[in-house]
């Protein structure tokens, strides 16, 4: 298939995809073409893109148009596009994890040839994780990064200072923190604050953050053992105690937030963090550059960690807890088991494989141009841009962070725990096989909203959610979901 794809029309395009040293085309070289890109909305993710598109249709003469669906809409608008031949969208901007669904349907355009006639994009200076977690699948090309995601611990460093208390290491340390500083004035405006602010909406992103709250629980082996199935069975790795605490504690946390938290999402949590009310909190890498905004209360007076762990793990064979040992977590720190979630993995591109030939060879040039260092190193250091560090010169250097307004002990600490997070033997992966969007936007999503609204028990919401992993894994093939999710872990025998 590759070696036929590389012989004919795409191959030739690829290899007029390789840009001057500028890092622009030749001027008009796509004048009449017109990309259309669908993303969530903006300011985040989608409004860089339309300011690049700008930039690139200067350069190039091709048009970039930008749509925008809600959140929780955009991966069926995709697939339903492109599944049916509309050709209403060329690329599609989602997360990372949902690709492989399209992948194996066919429907994405495998951008090999592109990238080995390119020689501006350095996939070397792009982390590893990104490199290969965000792009590849069965080890060829379909995505290019523009984001790298996933959660850490964000705290008040001079509101636990004065506490005279340290950042937790553990979920229960958290809400031990949370207990000692809610209800504090954090930001000097006569009003109470909170000591922990968590989204939890529903039909949002709230899934993200229980499975950042069980990993640590779940996942004690490395990367490779995985949070959500049996590599071999596809049974789920949901209904034990280990999801059951993680369940009880992310509810626990409430006590502690905004008396409306249960219909907050991320930019609710991120306005009341910036706006200085938040003693804990969970994100992703934004806080950091929202931290330095004009308005912000936090400046300098945020740190980040690695996210909070646990010393008992699950034992798979009986669904049960058990302490910490050099056995059950080889990669515990003091007796802390920690797993760092790479949540929703990070906001990636895809080029439909029915677009013309012309409109896919100015597409992968444009995703090309926004993902290069000389655009990306800069867009990172933006809050509102809603994209994060994925690349090597961007976690190791510390002074573009500073010349967009970090101090340089801020951005070290900020970068310092996403290199521990991003570096780290036991980092958990998102979901990353066909049906991932139905696996937690159908199921978990709506069974951990009921919990938490207090609608059923934590067993039947768990009970729930195992029974709705099994219907999709059954709808798509167990033993084919079986071989991509082992995939996806790295076991390759």
């Amino acid at each position: 298939m590759l070696k036929r794809f590389l012989g004919g029309t795409a191959a030739a395009l690829a290899a007029s995809v390789i840009l001057t040293p500028t890092g622009a085309a030749a001027d008009g070289k796509y004048d009449g073409v017109v990309v259309n890109i669908l993303t969530r909305p903006g300011p985040v993710i989608a409004g860089r893109i339309v300011d690049r598109g700008a930039e690139f249709t200067e350069m190039t003469g091709a048009e970039i148009r930008v749509a925008e669906v809600p959140f929780a809409e955009l991966f069926q608008k995709i697939l339903a596009d492109w599944a049916t031949g509309t050709r209403s969208i060329d690329v599609g901007v989602f997360a990372s994890g949902w690709g492989v669904e399209l992948v194996n349907g066919g429907l994405v355009e495998n951008l090999d040839p592109y990238i080995a006639a390119d020689d501006k994009i350095d996939l070397m200076d792009i982390a590893p994780y990104f490199r290969d977690f965000n792009q590849k699948v069965s080890g060829s090309t379909y995505f290019i990064t523009l984001d790298g995601d996933f959660q850490m611990l964000y705290y008040r460093s001079d509101v636990l200072e004065a506490a005279g208390l340290e950042p937790p290491k553990t979920w229960e340390e958290y809400l031990d923190v949370a207990s000692k500083i809610h209800g504090q004035d954090m930001n000097g405006d006569g009003e109470a604050d909170y000591g922990s602010c968590i989204f939890k909406k529903r039909n949002a992103q709230s899934y993200f953050a229980i499975q950042s709250v069980a990993a640590g629980m779940v996942q004690s082996r490395g990367t490779s053992e995985g949070i959500y199935f049996d590599p071999e069975t596809m049974a789920p790795k949901v209904n034990n105690d280990a999801w059951k605490k993680a369940f009880e504690l992310y509810k626990a946390t409430g006590q502690y937030g905004p008396p409306d938290e249960l219909n907050q999402d991320i930019g609710d949590t991120r306005g009341l963090a910036i706006g200085g009310r938040c003693g804990l909190m969970i994100d992703w890498g934004d806080i950091g550059p929202l931290s330095i905004e004009e308005g912000s209360k936090i400046k300098d007076k945020v740190g980040a960690v690695i996210m909070p762990g646990s010393t008992e793990v699950l034992d798979v064979a009986t669904g049960k807890l058990v302490a910490c040992d050099a056995d059950s977590c080889p990669h515990a720190v003091d007796g802390v088991n920690y797993a760092p979630f790479a949540a929703f993995g990070g906001w990636t591109a895809a080029v439909s494989k029915a677009s013309d030939d012309t409109v896919k060879a100015a597409a992968y040039e444009f995703l090309s141009y926004m993902n290069q260092a000389a655009q990306s190193n800069v867009d990172v250091t933006m809050g509102w841009t809603g994209y994060n560090p994925y690349r090597n010169s961007q976690l190791n250097d510390t002074s573009a962070w500073v010349a967009a307004g970090f101090s340089e002990a801020s951005a070290e600490n900020y970068l310092g725990a996403i290199r521990d997070s991003l570096n780290h033997p036991n980092m958990a992966s998102d979901f990353r096989i066909p049906g991932a969007q139905q696996y937690t936007g159908v199921v978990l999503d709506p069974e951990l909203a009921r919990y938490l609204a207090g609608e059923i028990s934590v067993d039947q919401a768990l009970e729930n959610i195992e029974e709705g992993w099994e219907e999709i894994t059954d709808d798509f093939g167990r033993d084919d979901q079986a071989a991509i999710y082992s995939l996806s872990l790295g076991i390759t025998n």
